[in-house]
């Protein structure tokens, strides 16, 4: 009797790559908890001021009588109409710049009515009070109006008569009437969650726009990384010569400079600013770019595929976008994560010396140098929660590069792919 042996083959998953990289990076925890801190971050970068306490632009709604309040702390506001024509931006507008206030915020601490006027005491954080008293007339506090016609106030009638800023038509309003909805709409309590800065101004609003000055940074400044690194380093692996040698001198120089002294020339070449910053970074990370962009050219340019499209005519841009780049773009992914992450860093250090992003433009290193003096009491927190925001943005972004640099192993994939 003869005996067949069953031989064994190997299955072949006929998932792609992409699949396995995902399967293999949601089981790093933190590399997964790290994505989901990078995602509510886009989110608060995206609405924006959609969802800040102090929707003005740049969060910059200052309040000097409630100066370095503590978390939680609550006050009444009055708000008093702004006697100008401030228009109410779109959704889009208000999300992107915010929107102007319609009113001032004044803090009371007990307020009255005497006949046409409301009467505050304004309010100082002691006691007892002692906040100065001030008169304002009601229709003054409601409506934004022209002070170029006179407020006829009537004693008998219990009425006032005035013009709105930008009408012709006087408007008559009892006093009860205006009273009513002063209580109704123009006195407030105001819950101030993260407390306030030194100038008065809500915290958490501050630190949730700071969101955006890191992002912006971190994305446009790798931006150009990427796009400087790619091409230098593509070019140079795949043509070698005297062009590989001019790139690899140029890397040498600019990697033998300290990064934030090279950053710190480049700023005060180009000026203060925002954007300046944009530009100084991403000037200084291509390299890193660069030279891993280079080695993977190197090592790809042997391959048969390559010499094959050389062989049916393609062109070298095509042989080098269209072929090797796509090969080699788990290496790029994870380099970029890793320089958003310095791009943040070095930001913040910028902002800090002065030379970053400028007031009242919110950002976490300005935030910390300003409230650097609260270190030693009690409202250290000023400066220590822009500091966290910092570390966690950073150490999510490299943490998120590890993760993908062990997702995106070709060897793992390919022995996944096969079975083995």
């Amino acid at each position: 009797m003869i005996k067949f042996r069953r031989r064994k083959y190997t299955e072949i998953d006929s998932y792609s790559l992409g699949y396995h990289a995902w399967k293999r990076f949601k089981k790093n925890r933190l590399a997964m908890v790290s994505l989901y801190f990078i995602i509510f971050s886009v989110l608060v970068f995206i609405l924006g001021y959609t969802i800040t306490p102090d929707s003005t632009p740049n969060a910059n709604n200052q309040t000097l009588e409630l100066r370095t309040k503590p978390p939680g702390f609550k006050v009444q506001i009055l708000l008093v109409k702004e006697n100008e024509d401030i228009k109410e931006v779109s959704f889009f507008t208000r999300m992107i710049s915010g929107q102007p206030s319609f009113y001032r915020y004044l803090p009371i601490y007990k307020y009255g009515f005497q006949g046409s006027n409301i009467v505050i005491e304004g309010y100082t954080g002691t006691t007892p009070n002692g906040g100065p008293i001030i008169k304002y007339n009601m229709a003054d506090v409601i409506y934004a109006l022209d002070y170029n016609k006179r407020i006829i106030n009537d004693s008998i009638k219990q009425t006032s008569t005035f013009y709105i800023f930008g009408s012709d038509k006087p408007v008559t309003r009892s006093y009860a009437d205006m009273m009513e909805e002063i209580n109704a709409k123009n006195i407030v309590t105001k819950t101030y969650i993260l407390g306030t800065d030194e100038e008065g101004r809500d915290f958490l609003s501050r630190l949730m726009i700071g969101t955006r000055v890191s992002l912006s940074v971190g994305f446009v400044s790798v931006l150009i990384a990427m796009s400087i690194g790619i091409f230098m380093g593509a070019t140079a692996g795949y043509y070698r010569g005297k062009w590989d040698e001019f790139v690899m001198w140029l890397i040498n120089v600019i990697w033998s400079l300290p990064t934030l002294l090279l950053v710190i020339a480049i700023t005060l070449a180009l000026g203060k600013g925002f954007f300046q910053v944009f530009i100084a970074v991403g000037l200084t990370m291509w390299v890193d770019v660069a030279r891993i962009v280079r080695g993977q050219v190197m090592s790809i340019r042997q391959e048969n595929f390559i010499e094959a499209g050389s062989a049916m005519g393609f062109t070298d841009f095509r042989i080098i976008f269209r072929h090797i780049l796509p090969n080699i773009m788990g290496a790029i992914i994870v380099v970029a994560a890793d320089n958003f992450a310095s791009a943040i860093l070095i930001e913040a250090g910028l902002s800090f010396l002065g030379i970053g992003a400028q007031p009242p433009m919110a950002s976490w290193g300005a935030m910390i140098n300003a409230n650097r003096g609260y270190i030693i009491t009690d409202s250290a927190y000023l400066a220590f929660l822009p500091g966290m925001c910092i570390m966690l943005m950073v150490l999510a972004f490299f943490l998120l590069g590890n993760g993908l640099r062990d997702a995106l192993d070709s060897k793992t994939s390919a022995n996944q792919m096969i079975g083995t």
